[in-house]
């Protein structure tokens, strides 16, 4: 059994291993509820039986034990017409208590105890006693001066309630004077004469040890057993005959308090009838107990719960060794079983792992069965030819895919190409800085940005095609193209966006646009004019202010022909950046779907001005780190490009080369022509270029 334990470990994961343990899993779960709820309810069975039982076992005891006692009541009841008739014999009396122990066998002594001096003959003291020992029956007088019996409880109870009692418990006392070890209770039932007087109490004593073990003979556990306290609690009855006399009940919570017993102890002098489950000695118990009519005494039946449920506990031990046999069984043919009905399957797992492998001419074997197992090895082998078909298909795809992004590669350094790369564009300029970046989405986007610089004038752009891709790319290069072509000859923004738009506009089937920002800064003046075609507005950052650019909001080119575009004009300062960029800035967006959004943008240029006058190169650093550090490990969405230009206005020297004045008078030309030749050779300058 180890060895094949020792199997399963090895084989935990093989399918029938695990079937197996799925099967005994549920039958563990079906027996068990099954179980359970059959030993439930036999304990309910056997715990009713238990209180029916200690019930009946109860009710019989109280029967015995008021028998006993009626005997003892009945014992002095017949005597006490014979004592009260012979009351001038004093001799009598001897007679008389010796003959209650004759006819009582378990009684243990009797005393018929006379009022001092009510025989004046006999003195102080008289009382007939007799005391039975083992088969032997002594009969003494008893009282002196050592005993004077008539200040002893047994005799002034019943004196002064004038009628019939029990006592608590005391020791016996023997004629050599000697006490026993024996505990008794008696019966004392008081004596009068014709007029009423009272002239001696008879006591019959009881035997408790005698007493305990009648009754504790009768017990319906071996380990069960009874108790019966009196009114204040002392032990009557008890196994231990050593707790008789010396011990009440709450004797043992006085130095370990158990408010289970001392409530017991309460209820049970109250008279109550019931039962408890308690600790008693360690040990947990069913304590069933009832008061004894018309005595002030208790009875209870102390049951272990170990007896009780010991049958209980020893089939319920027998079953789960039984259940555990049963399911240990149950695994071990499950598992032959499977794993013999699974044989093909595991060759099959082994043939598709040679063809996984790349043996892909691996010959499947055939299955005589049509089961699942034999509909999965045909799907295999029509797998294995679709997989050789597929493999052809790939190389012939991978091949397909290599030469396509190898051509988007190319388109990509074409496009890459014709952006502005060589940064800063004019090194031997003082009064413009540019930076530029794109960052597409994919291998080609349609973003795009330009510069150059014609007549001391600045031309520039930034736009974004609508999509993305090579549709998108396409566009772009066509934008960009023209905007050369246009801006070379057209020194207007609205002018050349509105022939680009024009251009665009015909024959765009496809229903693409271009947002897009054309200015063109005058670098002597700082005179900046600039026409949006639906494009973000710029931020203008001098040495003052922030701010967002002024545009209209115009249309993107590509919508509709011959809109009329308008146009914007504004004269910066000395120091100033124009920051343009596209919407992948604001609309770059993080995990949770915010947006970085133009607060943020104000926020990164803010910072910077703060610190220092930023140049181009340091504003697009900061506001790429900031967008990547927002976006996080979101994927970009859209082509981020950002462009950056610094004006810087110089100081320049004038030198009057000359003056000329003239009329309004179309002769005067050639005046002017000779003084514009003159002034050209004077300075230096190609009159042809001027």
């Amino acid at each position: 059994m180890l060895k094949y334990l020792s199997n399963i470990r090895q084989k935990r994961h093989s399918l029938s291993v695990r079937l197996s343990l799925w099967i005994v899993a549920f039958a563990i779960l079906i027996f068990s509820v099954v179980l359970g709820f059959m030993f439930s309810q036999s304990r309910k069975v056997v715990r009713q039986e238990a209180i029916d039982k200690a019930t009946q076992i109860l009710d019989n005891t109280e029967l015995r034990i008021n028998t006993i006692l009626e005997r003892v009541k009945a014992s002095a009841d017949n005597t006490d017409w014979l004592i009260k008739r012979h009351l001038d014999a004093p001799d009598s009396m001897f007679v008389y208590s010796r003959r209650i122990l004759q006819l009582n066998p378990g009684l243990n002594g009797c005393s018929i105890a006379f009022e001092p001096f009510y025989y004046p003959s006999r003195g102080q003291y008289f009382s007939a006693f007799s005391l039975r020992d083992k088969d032997t029956i002594y009969t003494t007088q008893e009282g002196n001066d050592q005993y004077e019996y008539f200040y002893y409880d047994w005799y002034q109870l019943c004196k002064l309630l004038d009628r019939p009692c029990w006592t608590e418990p005391f020791f016996d006392y023997n004629p050599e004077d000697i006490y026993s070890k024996d505990m008794i209770a008696s019966y004392c039932k008081p004596i009068k004469d014709e007029k009423g007087n009272f002239v001696a109490t008879l006591s019959v004593d009881l035997s408790l040890s005698w007493l305990s073990r009648t009754i504790n003979a009768v017990k319906p556990y071996p380990n069960s057993y009874c108790i019966m306290i009196g009114q204040g609690g002392t032990f009557f009855v008890h196994p231990d005959t050593t707790k008789l006399f010396y011990e009440t009940i709450f004797t043992e919570t006085l130095l370990e308090p158990d408010t289970a017993i001392s409530n017991l102890g309460y209820a049970m002098l109250r008279g109550e009838k019931g039962m408890r489950q308690l600790e008693i000695g360690g040990q947990k118990s069913y304590v069933f107990f009832k008061p004894l009519s018309d005595t002030g005494l208790s009875l209870a039946l102390v049951c272990s719960e170990s007896d009780i449920f010991g049958g209980y506990y020893k089939m319920l031990n027998m079953m789960i060794t039984l259940f555990v046999i049963g399911l240990l069984l149950m695994y071990f043919i499950f598992s032959r079983t499977i794993a013999n009905k699974l044989s093909p399957l595991r060759r099959l797992a082994k043939q598709t792992e040679k063809i996984a492998s790349g043996n892909f001419d691996e010959k499947l074997a055939d299955t005589k069965y049509n089961d699942e197992v034999g509909q999965l090895n045909d799907s295999f082998k029509h797998m294995q030819q679709s997989l050789v078909n597929y493999i052809d298909e790939l190389e012939n795809t991978t091949a397909s895919k290599a030469a396509m992004e190898n051509e988007l590669k190319v388109a990509s350094d074409i496009q890459k190409s014709m952006l502005p790369k060589i940064f800063p564009p004019y090194p031997d300029r003082k009064d413009i800085d540019v930076f530029g970046t794109l960052i597409p989405a994919k291998e080609v986007g349609g973003d795009l940005f330009d510069f150059y610089i014609r007549d001391e004038k600045m031309f520039f752009c930034i736009g974004d095609v609508s999509g993305k891709g090579i549709p998108a790319s396409l566009v772009m290069a066509m934008t960009r193209a023209m905007f050369r072509t246009v801006s070379s000859h057209e020194s207007t923004p609205h002018h050349i966006i509105g022939i680009l738009n024009d251009a665009m506009s015909e024959g765009n089937e496809s229903n693409m646009f271009v947002t897009l920002f054309v200015g063109v800064l005058d670098l002597p003046t700082g005179r900046l004019r600039y026409c949006n075609a639906g494009h973000d507005a710029p931020i203008l950052a001098s040495d003052t202010t922030i701010k967002m650019l002024p545009v209209d909001s115009n249309i993107p080119i590509g919508v509709m022909k011959d809109w009329q575009f308008s146009a914007q004009e504004i004269t910066i300062e000395d120091h100033s950046t124009i920051f343009l960029y596209t919407d992948g800035l604001t609309e770059a967006e993080n995990i949770d779907h915010q947006l970085f959004g133009e607060e943020r943008m104000m926020q990164v240029m803010e910072t910077l001005k703060s610190k220092e006058r930023p140049n181009p190169k340091n504003i697009i650093t900061a506001m790429s780190d900031a967008v990547h550090e927002f976006v996080g490990e979101a994927q970009q969405s859209d082509d981020l490009t950002l462009l950056g230009i610094q004006y810087s206005k110089l100081q320049t020297e004038t030198t009057k080369l000359g003056e000329i004045t003239l009329t309004n008078d179309i002769n005067e030309v050639p005046q002017l022509t000779e003084f514009i030749e003159k002034a050209c050779e004077e300075s230096g300058m190609d009159p042809a270029t001027t």
